[in-house]
């Protein structure tokens, strides 16, 4: 166990909830095994106390933190500046302490990507079914985009037709947006995608069992099934596809390699990705 003195360090995450991450075991074994002297602790904070516990952060000169569901896009009012890729999307999830003032960083669509391609996935040329509008599902539709996938539907409970406008727009992408209720036209996008992506959080916490895919008939082989929830490691849209004999990923991957770019921006240094995989992620 590392030595915190008056000088160590302190990173974080805040989120609601996150008493669950893996996020503290994975950095504080970065940090032991390069030497740097500092600690990473969750900050579970509920919706009413947010803004309280993120001026808490900054006037104790946290040095740096992640933002998780459900305050990616609500951290944006308290940065000072925001990088390119966040304000694109609409979302932060990594802050980073320059001076006196806090930048928002998004590493949720490259984390995932990198996670793909260690499964043998190359997103150029492919078609994606991603489900959720949210702060990761926006980051992983605009950096797929980015990245050459060749067309993006997004299916989702509210309109996400925005998101789809501002994909083809800042990419030049094709990519659609339609209700999740609309389970004709879900068979029908699901049945010519190569890859499904849930990024919501149904299948975790209180929605732990639940799915957004009706039944496995809407599954093809070829399918390649991604899930951003990492706990439980299996939801029930991943049975659903192994059942189905579908190769698929849980949210661990993602959860590995948006941290490394994150202990990259405040460091300066690549995080041991094999040292940190071997410790908080034996499965992967």
């Amino acid at each position: 166990m590392q030595n915190i003195t008056g000088y160590t360090k302190v990173y974080g995450i805040i989120a609601d909830p996150i008493r669950h991450s893996i996020s503290p075991l994975m950095h504080n074994t970065a940090f032991g095994a390069l030497g740097i002297d500092g600690v990473y602790v969750a900050f579970e904070t509920p919706e009413e106390q947010f803004d309280a516990g993120v001026r808490g952060l900054k006037a104790l000169g946290v040095q740096g933190f992640n933002v998780s569901m459900p305050y990616k896009r609500r951290i944006m009012d308290y940065l000072d500046e925001i990088s390119p890729a966040a304000r694109l999307a609409g979302a932060v999830n990594t802050v980073v302490r320059e001076g006196d003032r806090y930048v928002g960083h998004l590493t949720d669509g490259t984390g995932f990507l990198q996670a793909l391609a260690t499964e043998g996935i190359d997103i150029a040329g492919k078609k994606l079914v991603i489900l959720g509008k949210g702060g990761a599902a926006t980051a992983i539709s605009v950096q797929a985009a980015l990245d050459g996938a060749a067309k993006i539907t997004i299916f989702n409970r509210s309109d996400a037709s925005e998101n789809a406008e501002l994909i083809r727009k800042a990419t030049g992408c094709q990519a659609e947006a339609y209700s999740i209720a609309d389970t004709t036209t879900l068979r029908q996008k699901l049945a010519e995608a190569d890859l499904l992506v849930n990024a919501t959080n149904v299948g975790m916490g209180n929605l732990q069992g639940q799915c957004l895919i009706p039944d496995a008939s809407y599954l093809h082989q070829g399918l390649f099934v991604a899930d951003i929830i990492y706990n439980p490691k299996k939801t029930a849209l991943l049975a659903m596809a192994e059942q189905a004999g579908l190769p698929t990923a849980n949210g661990l991957g993602m959860l590995l390699y948006q941290g490394a770019e994150a202990f990259r921006l405040w460091t300066g240094q690549d995080m041991p990705v094999d040292v940190v995989k071997w410790t908080a992620f034996p499965e992967l």
